[in-house]
């Protein structure tokens, strides 16, 4: 018989990883069909791309599963219900996103500085547009935005939507107009099909890029990491043989997920210092985890650090979008999940490495008068803070393989 212990262990189990959605395709994000482009090699020709959009499962809408770690967060999908995921769509947006000519001298497309070999970010202090033109603040990583609502490092873009369309207008991102990109596209016969076939009402719009694009960036998701395995199974370590014995009896669906975490934890296993880095991050101490938190360590809102603050005119960030003084200086907590791929850091790229972003925690901070109250001083020994270092470190997944070429002719 089993215990209450193992009853409850059934029910945490099934919710992290083996719950099924009800109609649609059940997909997991983070797997490689759909971000690998249409097969084939070479550029894509209207000919294939019309082959591949006759396959009625790449139109079916997606039911959307997150890899585990993220699958915490399946009840807090964002974007999907206002525009459903469908293979042909991500699809769509993956050459858009890797496409040039949505940048008025074709030289900058969205991976220019979100780009897959390096962390969906850029190892720039600044972003780099046309022409080398520099913005004032670091490239922000696109992946994981299927659990994000605003975007930018000041959530002036209230979707990821309107995120993706953003930079092909700004003059020192694409520096292009939104009318000239879509007739661009309209003149190019293999997106013109796409966008009739994905979009039937409205074919090739400057809305439908950004649905496109958005939809492609919610497919990009990290996958499991060491520190994910160790929590994963933090539900059977009160468990004793005996325990086991009965698991594997009645309820061997679950007695089998436990096998499959063991297995990832030992393939993929935390050392001794990211183990204690990770009491560290989640202890009321040191508390990295009062803003990195949820399935995607990010609590979604803007916090002032102090990073720029004492510069003449310091950048304001959330401030210039709502006016409101206790926004000065906040920008958005980005997440930590991948952010040993993603140097430099913080919103002005100015901490080139983890050991620096820790240095400035620990110092709490640069003081100004809106400084978030969350920061205060920190008393870390040099080694708790390599120890946080390793345990951010430990944070790191997959990413699911991404073609970056097969566009259309």
């Amino acid at each position: 018989m089993m215990n209450k212990t193992m009853l409850c262990l059934t029910a945490i189990v099934a919710f992290s990883g083996t719950s099924m959605l009800s109609a649609g395709e059940t997909v997991t994000l983070g797997t490689d069909d759909l971000t690998a482009g249409i097969p084939g090699s070479g550029p894509l020709t209207l000919g294939q791309a019309q082959k591949w959009l006759s396959d009625p499962a790449n139109h079916e809408e997606l039911d959307i599963k997150l890899p585990l770690g993220l699958s915490t967060g399946e009840n807090d999908l964002r974007g999907v219900d206002a525009n459903p995921l469908t293979r042909a769509k991500i699809e769509l947006g993956r050459q858009l996103y890797f496409d040039t000519r949505l940048s008025a001298d074709n030289t900058v497309s969205c991976a220019s500085c979100h780009h897959p070999q390096e962390g969906f970010g850029r190892h720039t202090q600044f972003g780099v547009g046309i022409e080398g033109l520099e913005g004032g603040r670091n490239s922000p990583v696109s992946y994981n935005r299927i659990l994000s609502d605003a975007q930018f490092w000041d959530g002036r873009a209230d979707s990821l939507e309107a995120q993706a369309v953003g930079p092909i207008a700004n003059p020192i991102e694409m520096g292009n107009t939104h009318e000239a990109a879509v007739a661009t596209l309209k003149k190019i016969p293999a997106y013109v099909a796409q966008f009739k076939a994905v979009f039937p009402k409205s074919g090739v719009t400057i809305d439908n890029v950004g649905k496109a694009i958005a939809s492609f960036e919610r497919a990009i998701v990290t996958g499991p990491s060491p520190f994910d395995y160790v929590e994963a199974l933090k539900p059977f370590e009160s468990l004793e043989e005996e325990d086991f014995e009965d698991l594997k009896e009645d309820d061997p669906e679950v007695y089998q997920r436990y096998l499959e975490l063991t297995a990832g934890a030992e393939s993929n296993p935390m050392s001794e210092s990211a183990l204690n880095g990770m009491k560290l991050f989640f202890s009321k101490e040191v508390a990295c985890s009062n803003c990195h938190v949820g399935a995607n360590l990010a609590d979604e809102k803007y916090h002032n650090l102090g990073i720029g603050m004492d510069a003449d005119k310091p950048d304001l960030g959330r401030f210039e979008v709502t006016k409101v003084e206790k926004d000065k200086g906040a920008f958005k907590t980005p997440t930590i999940r991948n952010v040993a791929l993603s140097a430099p850091y913080m919103h002005d790229g100015s901490l080139r490495t983890l050991e620096e972003v820790v240095e400035h925690y620990v110092k709490g901070g640069t003081k100004n008068q809106w400084l978030s109250e969350k920061m205060t001083p920190l008393k870390l020994s040099s080694q708790e803070k390599l120890d946080l270092v390793e345990f951010m470190r430990a944070v790191t997944g997959s990413y699911p393989k991404i073609a970056s070429g097969r566009l259309p002719e």
